[in-house]
């Protein structure tokens, strides 16, 4: 036993020996892998290229541009506890350059909180990471707007604002943003409907447009491009509790345009009438015994709004048409200050040319006859 013990030893010892000194020995050759003439595990060539389609151009090149152009805003708004002690909360946001001097617009909600509160500080973050105080220059808080300003050290990129009046379902739509903190984020996706209206506890916005663009939290303030590159829209809500579920909210930015008007001119924001309406005309007027031509029938009324003061109604009851169930029983909205009403802007068009303490002349079929009703808006 003693000697095969021995034997064996001296085998292993030869071995090394041999090994070690031959003309190429390396450690490091013991663990290289076995060379092999075996294809790849991945079949063909090398692939090659995708050779990218006209839309992917056109989402590339928005982006590239877009996003230059695109601010994260962060804010520290400070809030009463139960105690009416002040206590700092800090959210974030998006927003976008509009000219050279440094002007931004956003979401009212991301510079002053959901609550409302005392704003204390504001940065803006820009995509090439530098960072400015910015103030905050005017604000619609009905309209959940903001217009806040940085100064800045060098040339800016700005966004150009389109026209939301002529936008059409199915047209296609990008969103940038920074979502959950992720800093230039792009989206795309269609306008999914038009003239939608939202509302929690507190907050009302209606004539918004929907799309199926992803927005989640952090997105609020960002724009929403054409396939154009201008801002149409502003992005403001999602519906769901934690993240996108294909159903985002942007303000038209002709609303947001209306907001810049009145700050330029040194006044306030545009007044609110308090109602919401469905556009209706043609057969579905005759079904609710309205007159054909249609107008825009009053759903309901705001509870202490410019149009309750007024005397306006809303509906009182439902029918179902076609499948459909519809309020019925409002008045119904055929003319503004002497205009016929031709399509559902013709109301907000209106209040866009109107101010604080003026009147709206609205004209009503209620109960079988037409009548005027002055507005004095508020």
């Amino acid at each position: 036993m003693k000697t095969r013990t021995l034997l064996l030893a001296a085998l292993l010892a030869g071995g090394f020996l041999f090994f070690t000194s031959q003309k190429n020995w390396g450690l490091r050759r013991l663990f290289q892998p076995l060379q092999t003439n075996a294809a790849p595990m991945w079949s063909g060539a090398e692939a090659p290229r995708a050779v990218l389609s006209s839309d992917e151009k056109n989402n590339i090149e928005i982006y590239q541009m877009a996003n230059q152009a695109t601010v994260n805003i962060t804010s520290v708004v400070y809030e009463e506890n139960w105690f009416f002690q002040l206590v700092p909360r800090r959210g974030v946001g998006s927003g976008f350059l509009i000219d050279a001097e440094g002007r931004i617009l956003t979401n009212h909600h991301v510079v002053a909180g959901e609550g409302g509160g005392r704003v204390g500080e504001l940065q803006v973050t820009l995509a090439d990471q530098s960072s400015y105080r910015a103030q905050i220059l005017a604000a619609d808080e009905a309209a959940d707007l903001a217009l806040i300003k940085i100064t800045p050290r060098k040339k800016l990129t700005v966004l150009r604002l389109g026209d939301s009046d002529h936008l059409q379902v199915g047209q296609k739509v990008l969103a940038i943003g920074n979502p959950f903190r992720l800093q230039g984020t792009l989206t795309t996706g269609v306008i999914s409907a038009l003239g939608r209206t939202i509302e929690d506890s507190d907050k009302r916005l209606e004539d918004m447009i929907q799309t199926d663009a992803a927005i989640n939290p952090g997105n609020s303030g960002g724009p929403l491009l054409d396939s154009a590159g201008n801002v149409i829209g502003i992005n403001t809500a999602i519906l769901g509790p934690g993240g996108s579920i294909g159903i985002g909210f942007a303000i038209p930015i002709n609303r947001a345009k209306t907001m810049l008007t009145w700050y330029q001119a040194g006044g306030r924001p545009r007044p609110r009438l308090g109602v919401d309406v469905l556009p209706v005309s043609g057969d579905l007027a005759e079904a609710l015994d309205l007159p054909r031509e249609g107008g825009l029938l009053i759903l309901s009324v705001q509870p202490g709004s410019a149009a309750a003061a007024a005397g306006l109604r809303g509906a009182r009851r439902s029918v179902i048409v076609s499948n459909y169930r519809i309020p019925v029983g409002g008045d119904l909205i055929v003319a503004v200050d002497g205009r016929p009403v031709e399509d559902r802007n013709a109301l907000s068009s209106a209040l866009a040319r109107k101010r604080p303490g003026e009147g709206l002349e609205l004209t009503i079929y209620r109960d079988g006859r037409t009548q005027k009703i002055r507005v004095s808006l508020g």
